[in-house]
Parts: structure tokens; sequence; C-alpha cells
């Protein structure tokens, strides 16, 4: 390759705020848009050499060969861009953003990568741009990287490339952030509209969202060191009164974790059963076997969003809640309207 950025690039970072900051009275300083939830990665192409660079500087390259393609066909000869990578599916009669498909896609067997790429190809989302042509953007401010971004990303339903949307407008933002994530989005971003592409520095904000819910705990985990619980798994009742595995919570201390294997111990359902195999997407260790226990105990979990029925990632324990019975524990508590179709947040820069 011969371009003006080359690979491997350290993505520009965000840092967790709890609101949307106000702009200045003078002038804007901020830029927001929706926080998109799937493969951070930066886009390479130099004619018909593309790499996909990871916020790790993995090569995705063989997992998404549509996007390979795609950026042949849709971008310039020489570009370098900065986006999302993610897997649209149709609920109901409104496409949102799917990790359990995405998250698929990253498989040693090139058959089974060349199957989905044709069952559930990607998208890219873009939204920031480090080169076009023999130009480097890098030091050059936001809104300049941006109008790049748009001269190099012609968006449609048809393509694979898109252009994610922005405003200056601090309440609009806030809008989407309750509206959007319906269609599978993860909050909203912010950039300083004068600020130059710092590479692997959290320059930019981010604002998820942050809910909890009481789960009935359901099994465990043994840590990976042999001692003390490394994860409890969550269930939901469902309107039918069945009791579901929604996820898991981890990152206990050392003394927490012992504490709470000798809570769950005794409450095993079967003492003289080997550990269970692996019921869903969710993990926390390399084998995946978990202990079942009575569901007997309620505790609060504070959570970012659901995908599929069950938290999109791990959650952090709050508390326990003895003043809730188990059978009191459902879906509910959790439900997001699916208020906006994918493509209509796209298509509206």
């Amino acid at each position: 390759m011969q371009l003006p950025v080359l690979p491997p690039v350290a993505p520009m970072l965000a840092k967790a705020v709890t609101a949307i900051p106000a702009q200045p009275d003078d002038e804007p300083a901020w830029s927001f848009e929706p926080k998109w939830d799937g493969f951070r990665a930066l886009v390479f192409r130099d004619g018909d050499s593309v790499a996909i660079g990871s916020r790790g500087s993995k090569d995705l390259a063989r997992y998404f060969p549509e996007i390979v393609a795609a950026a042949r066909a849709e971008l310039p000869d020489k570009v370098v861009l900065d986006g999302e990578i993610g897997v649209s599916a149709l609920v109901g009669d409104m496409h949102r953003l799917d990790w359990d498909s995405l998250s698929q896609r990253i498989h040693p067997a090139e058959s089974r990568i060349t199957m989905l790429a044709e069952t559930t190809p990607a998208m890219f989302i873009g939204f920031d741009a480090l080169a076009l042509g023999d130009r480097s953007v890098l030091d050059e401010p936001f809104e300049v990287r941006r109008r790049v971004l748009l001269d190099a990303v012609t968006p449609g339903r048809d393509r694979l490339f898109h252009v994610s949307r922005v405003t200056t407008d601090p309440e609009l933002a806030r809008e989407w952030f309750s509206a959007f994530e319906g269609a599978g989005l993860d909050g909203v971003v912010g950039k300083r509209l004068a600020g130059p592409y710092v590479q692997n520095k959290r320059e930019m904000i981010k604002i998820k969202h942050k809910r909890t819910a009481d789960c009935v705990v359901i099994g465990y985990r043994i840590h990976k060191s042999g001692t003390g619980l490394g994860s409890m798994l969550l269930g939901l009742h469902t309107d039918d009164g069945d009791l579901h595995m929604v996820g898991g919570s981890s990152a206990f201390s050392d003394a927490k974790r012992i504490e709470l294997q000798q809570l769950l111990e005794p409450m095993r359902l079967d003492p003289d059963k080997p550990a269970m195999g692996e019921q869903t997407r969710w993990r926390s260790g390399k084998d995946g076997a978990w202990i079942p226990v009575r569901p007997e105990l309620v505790a609060e979990f504070a959570y970012d969003q659901m995908e599929n029925h069950r938290f999109r990632h791990t959650v952090k324990f709050m508390r326990w809640r003895p003043d809730r019975e188990p059978e009191s524990c459902g879906y509910d508590q959790l439900e997001v309207p699916l208020t906006y179709d994918l493509y209509d947040v796209l298509e509206g820069n």
C-alpha cells in the first residue's frame, strides 16, 4: 500500500461522561452522532488492496469479504476511513443492528465465512476520515474530516458503505439518545469540531444507556483460578412463567468471590451432578460450564442494553433484593420500543 496513512492505526477513543454537554453561546464546539454498537474498524483502500484494522490492529478483512469487495466498488481509489462494522436484522418490519449475527462472523472456517457473508452481510458505518487520495487529514479539525468523509462515501440502501449522521444541536442529540435505541444503537458520541484525530487517546466523549433490573440468580461459574465464584448467571421470567437465562455478572473482588460461592454452594440443585455445559452465547470462562442453583435469590443489576432477549454486555451487581419474589422478575422491566428503522437513522444525513 502507498497511502498517506498506513496500517496499523490505533483509533481515537472516547471517555464516558454522564450527560450531553451544552454548546458555548458564541459558536458550537461539539459535533454529536449516534453511538453505533458493532466492531470498530478502520478501512484502508489503495486500489485493489484493502485492509480492515480492528481496534487491536487485527486485520478483519478475511472475516468480511463483502466489505472488502464493497470498498473496491464504492470507495475512492485511495482512502482511509474510521467507523463501525455492523449487521442489520429485520425485526418485524424494521431493521436494527444485530450483535448476535455480527459476532458469528468471526469464524475460523473459510466456508462458513463465505456463507455468512451471503446470508448476513455486514455494513460499514463511517464516522471519520483519516486520508483521501494523497492527503492525510489526521491533523485537520473534525469539520474538515467530516467533509472528506462525505466526499468519500455515497450512501444508499443498496450499498454497504454508509455515513453516520451528525448534529451540533444538543437537544436533538438528546432526542437521538432515546429514539434511536430501538434500532440497536448504544447512546451518543461527541467530538470536538476543532479537534484533530488523535490515535489511541480518549479525545471523544460517549454517553451510554444505563439502567437497572431485578434478576433471579439461576447459577454460577467457578473462577478460572479454581477458587471462588467467577460469575453469576441471571434469569428473567417470560409472560408464560418460563425462566430464561439472560446473561451474567462478574468482576468481583477476591473476598466477594469466596463469599458468593459460600452463599450459592448450598443452593445447588444437584450437588453430585457435574457442571452443565453452555446454554446460550453468553460466556465468562473458556469452557462455559456452569452450576445451576435453586432460583430463590433476587438482586439488582446495572445494564446498558438488551438484544434478542439477553443483556448485550455483562452486567454489574448492585444489591440484593430480599423484598422481591423471583416470580416477579420479568421481561416487562426491560422493554425498549423499536421506534426507528436502522436505515432511517443512516439516511438522516
